[in-house]
């Protein structure tokens, strides 16, 4: 016997989510994003030191200023014999900086690094963010259609509608934490977008084909909808609870051991992780159940309808 009713307690779950999305929602409109480069526009630098240098030196000198997020490259040769981390070129890739700003860094990196040439310095538009835009929308968009399409051929229609509302659900909640905590929007968090929703529905059809193969023999024996959920969702739980605490270990130790820049990237992937994870145990299924109760409801008044005439 199922020691927890997740399915019949679906009101706190949903509630649950929606004390997170409703505030991220909010904060969305009056804080908005913290974009990056690919969306605002910035600038580019190339240098070329007259000794070799590691990005992580000129991070250093660059956080002085609140630029340690910066894109920072090698792109000179490296001498592998020694240290393959080191070269005498790199690029910079940051914010639109003030003319005053841009000296004092300038200033401060060739202080703490050593001499170096100018040899590229522009600034660039944010033409990209439009189209990354409007490509990550779509993706999202086309993904979500085949995937009702696909569930609702292998299983039926409003398993594949409440598996797309998971993924929403999903996508809201990192959306919220990005809100929240005014983290850099940049090509690495679609990319972050786009990860979570493979990982989520894969989580969830396993569960769904859980439910599936338990139908027929469970109405058989007379059992209700939700001991039916409580009873997949349990047989599937040790599944479910290994992978998301294996993806969990492998993308925190990118968060706090990789370098600045994968930082927002793994923070995307854990928020989203945790929710999908969190959406196929207790979201999808709930949500599949209020589908199925809503066509009994009327399928029954249908019956009696035809019946009273």
């Amino acid at each position: 016997m199922n020691k927890f009713d997740i399915a019949g307690h679906r009101k706190i779950w949903f509630l649950i989510s929606l004390l997170v999305i409703i505030p991220g929602i909010i904060c969305m409109f009056v804080k908005g994003f913290n974009f990056g480069i690919d969306f605002t526009g910035g600038t580019i630098i190339d240098l070329k030191f007259e000794q070799p240098v590691s990005i992580q030196q000129v991070r250093t000198s660059m956080s002085k200023y609140g630029l340690e997020g910066s894109t920072i490259q090698l792109t000179g040769s490296t001498d592998a014999a020694s240290d393959a981390t080191v070269s005498d070129s790199l690029m910079i890739r940051t914010t639109d900086l003030e003319e005053e700003q841009r000296k004092d860094v300038m200033a401060t990196i060739r202080e703490d690094c050593g001499d170096y040439q100018v040899m590229r310095e522009e600034k660039v538009g944010a033409t990209i963010g439009g189209e990354l835009i409007e490509n990550a929308v779509l993706a999202l968009l086309v993904s979500w259609g085949l995937i009702i399409l696909y569930v609702a051929y292998r299983f039926e229609w409003r398993f594949g509608v409440a598996a797309v509302l998971a993924l929403v659900h999903d996508i809201l909640v990192v959306l919220a934490f990005f809100a929240f905590t005014q983290r850099q929007v940049d090509s690495s968090f679609i990319a972050a977008l786009l990860t979570i929703v493979g990982y989520s529905i894969n989580d969830t059809i396993v569960i769904f084909d859980r439910i599936r193969e338990n139908m027929r023999l469970h109405f058989r024996r007379g059992g209700d909808i939700n001991q039916l959920v409580n009873t997949s969702v349990y047989q599937t739980l040790t599944r479910s609870l290994y992978t998301v605490f294996t993806v969990l270990f492998t993308t925190a130790a990118l968060y706090f051991f990789g370098g600045e820049t994968t930082k927002d990237f793994a923070f995307a992937l854990l928020v989203g992780f945790a929710s999908g994870a969190y959406s196929s145990i207790f979201i999808a299924s709930p949500i599949w159940i209020l589908l199925r109760n809503h066509a009994d409801g009327k399928h029954q008044t249908a019956v009696k309808a035809a019946a009273a005439k």
